[in-house]
């Protein structure tokens, strides 16, 4: 399958320029795609573009990272709807290395074939005076042209700075640049960067008499129409101390049917067969989730790696068939990870100095029953674990109970379940 057709068919082509399709089927061209450090990590939503990239390489093209540096310290006005708080060059740089250990897990810099490349715009514009900007780059596209693309129309009214309204002029250099020094042909972005790369396209024809291509990716949405790649607490990302490798994984396996099949084409390298093949399994019976174990699983290994997609499928089964030796093999932050949502009570820690009755506990001490009577009943109907395992009305709470030191997991019911916290 061709490029271009392979792009089409997972659904991740928005727009191309003509004679793109010829380019990629006559030679083996450089292509880009850039990313700004707004954010120490990259999340879910840069993927969908990033898998562009991916794709590219998977054929044989070489792939460019252009990482930020210096259009990071201006802002994109694409998709916003005010101005957004520019950064330190302290904070630019910090953001710079969390993102770029993120792209050596995905792209393959060292490959004896058409290894991927990384480079920074800043350094390029770092040496540059604005008299030279000037003369040399703005000279070259007119008011009118820069006012015609959506990302200016827009914020027009509502208030667009030089600062923001100067930036696809910078982007636009940016690929003037890499086709320049680079041989770089084609740069891909998501559907809101399709005026900042056709700038780019016409500076290289109008400063280098070249031609050069865009093509780019839908954003991406949810069925529901809620956006894409938002959990309870706010965006998904690639690094784990942002978003668990657990977390990571319950937002993909908690996806809708009609969500997994369009994020199985977009955010894995499965081929066409096997992915049409779990899609008619899944539908045979659809209560087993097979598209959405699949979509996880793909997802996680690629950005965690299969050692942390086997922890994180480990502590997903632990509430529903887990021992208290598997609650006691989770690390704190995998225990909460796994508990996340669930009804909290925190008691002080003083308390296990001397033994708690169950009643007491269940009562008094967390209010998770609402009075002894009902605790009482509800362990004499063998209703309640701790920790995984039931215990009778006269079971004594102590120090043992203590997960990590610290937690206590009760159940009432299949159910209802509860975190203690000890502080």
């Amino acid at each position: 399958m061709k490029l271009i057709d392979e792009l089409k068919w997972r659904g991740m082509v928005h727009d191309y320029m003509p004679g793109l399709e010829q380019l990629l089927e006559t030679e083996k061209c450089t292509a880009y795609l850039g990313t700004d450090p707004t954010a120490d990590s990259l999340h879910v939503g840069n993927l969908s573009s990033l898998m562009l990239l991916i794709h590219f390489q998977r054929f044989g093209h070489t792939p460019i990272v252009l990482m930020g540096g210096a259009t990071g310290m201006v802002g994109d006005p694409s998709g916003k709807s005010k101005e957004r708080n520019l950064l330190s060059e302290k904070d630019i740089q910090h953001n710079l290395e969390g993102q770029k250990k993120q792209m050596e897990k995905l792209f393959d810099f060292k490959a004896e074939k058409n290894p991927a490349l990384m480079v920074n715009n800043y350094d390029w514009y770092k040496n540059m005076n604005i008299l030279d900007f000037l003369r040399d780059i703005g000279k070259h596209l007119t008011i009118n042209y820069m006012s015609a693309k959506d990302s200016v129309k827009k914020r027009i009214d509502s208030g667009l700075s030089f600062t923001e309204f100067s930036y696809q002029l910078i982007q636009g250099y940016d690929f003037y640049y890499l086709w320049k020094n680079h041989n770089c042909k084609v740069q891909l972005g998501g559907s809101d960067q399709w005026g900042n790369i056709t700038s780019g396209t016409e500076l290289i024809r109008r400063m280098g008499g070249g031609s050069a291509f865009a093509l780019t990716c839908p954003l991406i949405t949810k069925a529901d129409g809620t956006k894409f790649g938002k959990s309870v607490d706010g965006a998904v990302w690639l690094d784990e101390e942002k978003t668990s490798p657990y977390k990571f994984f319950q937002f993909w396996i908690n996806t809708s049917d009609e969500d997994a099949e369009q994020y199985i084409k977009k955010f894995t390298l499965l081929s066409k067969e096997e992915i049409e093949g779990l899609v008619a399994e899944h539908k045979e019976a659809t209560h087993l989730r097979i598209l959405q174990k699949k979509l996880a699983e793909e997802v996680t290994v690629l950005i965690h790696g299969r050692e942390k997609y086997e922890k994180a499928v480990e502590a997903s089964q632990i509430l529903f068939k887990g021992s208290k030796e598997d609650l006691m093999s989770l690390s704190p932050s995998d225990l909460l990870d796994i508990l996340d949502g669930v009804p909290t009570f925190t008691i002080k820690k003083s308390d296990h100095s001397d033994n708690i009755g169950a009643i007491d506990f269940l009562a008094e001490h967390t209010k998770i029953l609402s009075s002894k009577g009902e605790a009482r009943r509800a362990l004499q109907q063998n209703s309640i674990r701790i920790n995984m395992e039931k215990i009778s009305a006269d079971y004594e709470i102590s120090a043992k109970d203590l997960l990590n030191d610290r937690f206590i997991f009760v159940q009432k019911g299949k159910k209802n379940k509860f975190l203690v916290i000890a502080e």
